[in-house]
């Protein structure tokens, strides 16, 4: 009863942690900050002599951002506000997590190398920042490049940028999922992406169908897998004027294609399609073989016959050995000594395999085998033959396509104003640093040269030292991670299935129904669990167990020979009057007394 009610306790407050607590910690209202810790007036401590020391890059760029003092005030949070009943919620922001630009806590390598933070998890956030005047990459591509760090992993969450087309009007403090970057050929997102199975790297781009006016978002076919580390990633992607393009990681090629024909919707629709209006006659035949309508089944046919007879010829080999059985008593069994045969009833040693059986082609009483039926046929089925009505498969007919255009430089993109960065995850410490985005290949490859190649090696050397050995964990403690790594990464999802519920339940636990259902069970078990709890000590139920305790306890004590203790109570019933109750498990009952 005790373990069932701890039992019961633990998952109702598991279950009400996943419903509730985790969802209202996401849902609590806080102010959405980016702080940074320049003090013009304070003096840094002095770096140890072997330290490697930040310094500015001297590549320029449309733009580039190291989250240096005189570059960090560029960069503002999203202010916009949650939209309650159709009307603007002045006490609740849309965004509540909060940036730092700070440097690295995990695994810091450059001295004085500071980054965009995030810093608030399992919540969403939104920053962004202007570029001082607006890239065109028409007829010069277009190179994006940036680090990742993530120093507290990436269980579930997105650390991707999103780059606005360019809008005089826009307003960084009003940056939202809804902002305008849509216009013609813009493109909207590139970085990593992880939840749950999912793990890949976004490059998806807006394009604008010049007929219908329409917007598309074109997704890369077969993305790369982003890599998940607590040590620094470059993300590189290049789109050159060609079409062509290129996802680096870690200045490694990663995927290479071509905007035309590796995207999803394409960029160009079908020159033709089928007749919206175009119907299958009724009287079409698209059966091509049928059942022969004058095949009889043959007289002699039998579709009783089993598939199997007894063999009628065969013989019983002659070392078969008919009396021997196939099991006997295990010769080297013993009786245990404290067996009682009145109590226990009477000992029967186990039985074994006849070794006997083992050198010889059986034991025991023969049967003759079965064999295979040669009158069996089966079932009759008339043969198939080629349907004389058969027309062939039916389509529709092909016509002009009237939302049809041709598009052969979609790598032409509208102009970029500024980037931004939304994301929801249930991790904090994403760190974003050394951002490039212009035209020159050579250029990103030169600042990655000088800023990710010298962090990552000291950032590797880091993690080498503080990795554990293996020898030393204790054994099982793998399997026990993953166990628990496993329980996190569904605690994440369903956290993000509720929060994503508010605005689209349906489509929250389509997305994810696996994390759904085990979510639902867990909620419906705790509410379960809380209310046995609360039946069982409203109706108040008595603990017998603990009244008859000492009776046990005493009966523990009592031979077959009564002692001067055993005197009967006033009013008990004599030894003669007490039916005789029949003794089992003899050998159980002493060696339970005897641990009394």
């Amino acid at each position: 009863m005790k373990f069932r009610f701890v039992l019961q306790l633990a998952t109702s407050l598991i279950a009400l942690s996943l419903a509730s607590g985790r969802v209202a910690f996401a849902n609590d209202v806080d102010d959405a900050t980016a702080e940074d810790e320049y003090d013009a007036g304070a003096v840094p401590p002095e770096p140890a002599t072997d330290d490697v020391v930040f310094k500015a890059t001297s590549i320029t760029a449309p733009f580039l951002e190291q989250f240096t003092p005189e570059t960090a005030d560029r960069w503002h949070p999203s202010e916009t506000k949650k939209i309650v009943d159709g009307i603007e919620d002045e006490e609740l922001l849309n965004y509540r997590g909060r940036w730092k630009i700070e440097e690295a806590t995990v695994f810091p390598a450059i001295v004085y190398d500071k980054g965009l933070v995030v810093k608030t998890p399992a919540a969403h956030h939104a920053i962004s920042a202007l570029f001082p005047e607006p890239i065109d990459p028409a007829d010069k591509g277009l190179v994006v490049q940036y680090e990742v760090k993530l120093q507290n992993g990436l269980e579930c969450g997105g650390a991707y940028m999103k780059l606005l087309t360019h809008d005089a009007a826009f307003e960084p403090t009003k940056f939202s999922d809804k902002s305008p970057y849509t216009i013609t050929h813009s493109p909207t997102v590139f970085g990593p992406d992880k939840c749950g199975m999912t793990n890949k790297v976004h490059f998806i781009f807006r394009h604008k169908n010049p007929i219908t006016g329409e917007f598309e978002e074109k997704h890369l076919n077969a993305p790369p897998a982003a890599k998940i580390s607590k040590t620094s990633t470059v993300y590189t992607l290049i789109v050159r004027p060609d079409n062509s393009f290129e996802i680096l990681i870690n200045n490694e090629s990663s995927k290479k294609g071509s905007l035309l024909t590796d995207f999803t919707p394409a960029v160009n629709p079908p020159k033709e399609i089928d007749d919206p209006e175009d119907k299958k006659p009724e009287d079409w035949v698209d059966v091509a073989k049928i059942a022969d309508p004058d095949a009889k089944k043959p007289d002699d046919w039998d579709e009783d016959a089993p598939m199997q007879i007894v063999d009628e010829d065969a013989v019983m080999p002659e070392d078969w050995l008919e009396e021997e059985p196939l099991t006997i008593p295990d010769p080297e069994s013993v009786k245990p000594e404290d067996w009682d045969d009145d109590e226990d009833g009477d000992w029967v040693a186990p039985t074994v395999d006849n070794p006997k059986c083992a050198e010889v082609s059986g034991c025991g009483p023969w049967t003759k085998p079965m064999k295979a039926n040669p009158d069996y046929k089966g079932k009759w089925r008339a043969p198939m033959i080629d349907n004389p009505a058969y027309k062939g498969p039916w389509a529709p007919r092909r016509i002009p396509n009237p939302k049809f255009f041709e598009d052969l430089h979609p790598a032409k993109f509208n102009k970029i104003g500024a980037i931004g960065f939304e994301l929801w995850t249930m991790q904090d410490g994403i760190l974003f640093d050394n951002i490039y985005i212009g035209h020159s290949e050579a250029d990103a490859k030169a600042l990655l040269e000088e800023t990710w190649a010298v962090k990552s090696k000291l950032e590797g050397e880091q993690e080498k030292k503080e990795a554990p050995k293996s020898e030393d964990e204790p054994k099982g403690a793998s399997i026990m991670q993953r166990v628990m790594d496993v329980a996190e990464d569904y605690r994440y999802r369903i956290v993000k299935i509720a929060q994503q519920a508010r605005n689209d339940p349906i489509g929250a636990f389509s997305a994810d129904p696996s994390a759904a259902g085990i979510g639902i069970f867990f909620i419906l078990w705790g509410f379960y669990s809380i209310a046995s709890i609360a039946s069982m000590y409203i109706r108040g139920k008595p603990a017998p167990a603990a009244a008859a305790a000492p009776e046990k306890k005493d009966a523990a004590k009592k031979t077959d020979a009564p002692s001067a203790d055993d005197k009967p109570a006033a009013g008990a019933p004599s030894a003669e009057a007490v039916p005789k109750v029949e003794k089992t498990g003899g050998a159980t009952k002493r060696a339970a007394a005897k641990k009394e």
